[in-house]
């Protein structure tokens, strides 16, 4: 109370004590007069709850005697529409200032009200007592409840334990709520409906743990999915779901199994006490799609499914959910040599294909897509006879060999061995470009290893055997050096044939050089001294032709050839009929390049 009220109270009581002692009463009235008068104006603080009477009502006010000196005044919106303002009637007010500019009290009901609703919250807070409240709007955050008229915050993830989805279905329900924190100075609550819910499920989750086992069928509400799985909520408690335990096929997502919310039944696949960690599943209560596989599946007939992966050997085809098979590259073409199954097929295509083969215990099953048409193979041995001529095109060429393709899809190897009768190929590039129409020979037709055979020199006849008289041992001829060696040097013969010409046959002096002295495409005269029809080898010699030589011709291939340490007397004494097998080159290719067409040919 203001110093200038209690004045103003202090004298009007003296001026009543006067007016008392006047009027001649006795000690004792005007002890108890005194006592009335002094009960009469109480000292209220502000802030506090104070009883008054209603004792008029105004247009927009109401007026309430609260045992002051003045009334103070309400606002009739302070009042509930339903609240009955009658005069006479005791409610409660909070003072909030002893005076306004008129010197009356000024009061609020509205303040009253809320600090009774305030005291019951932190009540229901401190010994965590239930209360009811109605959700009222949806804010950031989560939504706003009236408590008794008193507005909280009930966080969005303290309303149920299941993620909330549609937080507006809430709006204007009645829930239970527990007060889970007050701030007395900004008169700020914090509700939760999740605790409640936690509380009342803690028992029933002890008892499925307790019961749980694996095997058991269990219903359950979908409460999360995941790239790996779905969490189930299991009435208190949570199971996993993985990804490859929801169905028998291959699925991308769990999503196109279930849904959200969605109630299921489930079985318990594992258990780990200590982590509380369930492993459920969903495929395990549908029956497995190889039960009686053999009834749906049989050796030779022709299925349908979609491609469901692609592998470097092979596309697998979901025939039916859980039901896949492999087509291998082999299998997917009669005449083409498929690397990628891309070059045929593509993810996601509807294709048919032929059961080749199927394991149930093992769960494979190997299909043929090339077994829908006739095996071409089986005609190319009529198209293709051993012996008959043919053209092709140079497709491809290796160390080994060129590859030939007579029709499209149909390709045979002409092996390096059978490009030349009389030439010492070492690349097939030496004889034919890619790219080049070829002249060749069936030689052999392998259905089973779908390989040909096929020659190119074969399309001629064999010039050895009239090379026999041609190139007798003795016989003397010019010849063109072609390639140095190491043993020697190769040169080309007037038939077209290549002969071979020992480094001792040369000269009867070391020679450290054969390049310097016989070049390449320089002509030289020699003799055979060997012919070896079944090998395709002819051995020549420049000493042999030599010998019997007068000596101006020994000193001019001496000079020519620039050997230097070689007289025309060592000439002449020189064995020239002895050929040292270890001279001969190795014309033989190495074993490496002996490859399978399939590794190499594009």
């Amino acid at each position: 109370m203001s110093e200038k009220k209690k004045k103003s109270l202090l004298d009007e009581f003296n001026s009543a004590k006067k007016f008392f002692h006047e009027e001649e009463y006795s000690q004792e009235e005007f002890s108890a007069l005194s006592k009335l008068y002094g009960d009469s104006f109480r000292d209220v603080k502000e802030g506090e709850i104070i009883k008054g009477t209603i004792v008029r009502v105004q247009q927009d006010t109401v007026i309430i005697d609260v045992g002051f000196k003045s009334e103070g005044q309400i606002p009739k919106d302070e009042f509930s529409p339903d609240e009955p303002i009658r005069v006479g009637a005791e409610i409660e007010v909070v003072l909030e200032s002893v005076e306004d500019q008129e010197g009356n009290l000024v009061l609020s009901k509205r303040r009253a009200d809320f600090l009774r609703i305030w005291e019951k919250v932190v009540r229901a807070h401190d010994t965590g007592e239930i209360i009811q409240g109605k959700i009222v709007r949806r804010i950031k955050g989560g939504m706003v409840v009236d408590l008794m008229g008193m507005e909280a915050f009930l966080p969005g993830s303290q309303i149920d334990v299941r993620p909330i989805r549609d937080f507006d279905a809430f709006v204007g329900k009645m829930m239970d709520f527990k007060v889970v924190k007050i701030n007395i100075p900004t008169e700020n609550v914090v509700v939760s409906h999740k605790v409640l819910v936690e509380e009342e499920m803690a028992d029933q989750r002890k008892e499925i743990l307790d019961r749980l086992e694996k095997g058991q069928i269990l219903e359950g509400i979908v409460k999360a999915i995941t790239d790996f799985g779905v969490f189930v909520d299991l009435g208190g408690v949570d199971g996993l779901i993985h990804i490859t335990d929801l169905s028998w096929g291959r699925i991308n997502h769990p999503n196109e199994v279930v849904k959200l919310d969605e109630t299921i039944n489930v079985v318990v696949t594992d258990f780990d006490e200590e982590k509380r960690r369930i492993s459920l599943s969903l495929k395990k209560l549908l029956p497995h799609p190889w039960e009686n596989i053999e009834e749906k599946l049989q050796i030779g007939t022709k299925v349908s499914g979609k491609v469901v992966s692609l592998t470097d050997y092979g596309a697998f085809i979901e025939i039916e959910k859980g039901i896949e098979g492999l087509i291998h590259n082999s299998e997917m073409s009669w005449t083409q040599h498929i690397k990628h199954p891309s070059q045929v097929v593509a993810m996601g295509q509807m294709i048919e294909a032929v059961v080749l083969s199927l394991d149930k215990e093992e769960k494979k099953i190997s299909l043929g897509i090339k077994q829908l048409e006739p095996d071409p193979w089986q005609e190319l041995m009529q198209k293709y006879p051993v012996g008959s001529k043919h053209h092709g095109i140079a497709r491809n060429l290796t160390n080994f060999g060129v590859f030939v393709e007579l029709e499209p899809g149909v390709d045979g190897l002409v092996h390096i061995s059978d490009l030349s009768w009389t030439k010492k190929i070492r690349h097939p590039g030496e004889v034919v470009k890619k790219g080049e129409r070829i002249e060749v020979l069936v030689l052999s037709v392998d259905v089973d290893q779908r390989k040909i055979s096929l020659g190119h020199k074969q399309v001629q006849d064999n010039p050895w055997d009239t090379f026999e008289k041609s190139y007798a041992v003795g016989i003397e001829t010019q010849a063109k050096i072609v390639r140095i060696i190491e043993k020697g040097i190769i040169v080309e013969l007037p038939l077209d044939v290549d002969g071979f010409v020992p480094t001792s046959h040369l000269s009867t002096a070391k020679i450290k050089n054969l390049t310097i002295h016989f070049p390449i495409d320089t002509m030289i005269d020699l003799e055979v001294i060997e012919f070896d029809k079944e090998n395709k080898k002819i051995v020549m010699s420049a000493l042999a032709f030599l010998k019997d030589k007068d000596e101006a011709v020994i000193q001019e291939f001496i000079t020519s050839h620039k050997l230097e340490k070689m007289t025309p007397a060592d000439v002449m004494t020189a064995d020239t009929v002895t050929v040292n097998s270890a001279d001969f080159p190795n014309f033989e290719l190495p074993e490496e390049s002996l490859a399978p067409p399939e590794q190499v040919q594009e």
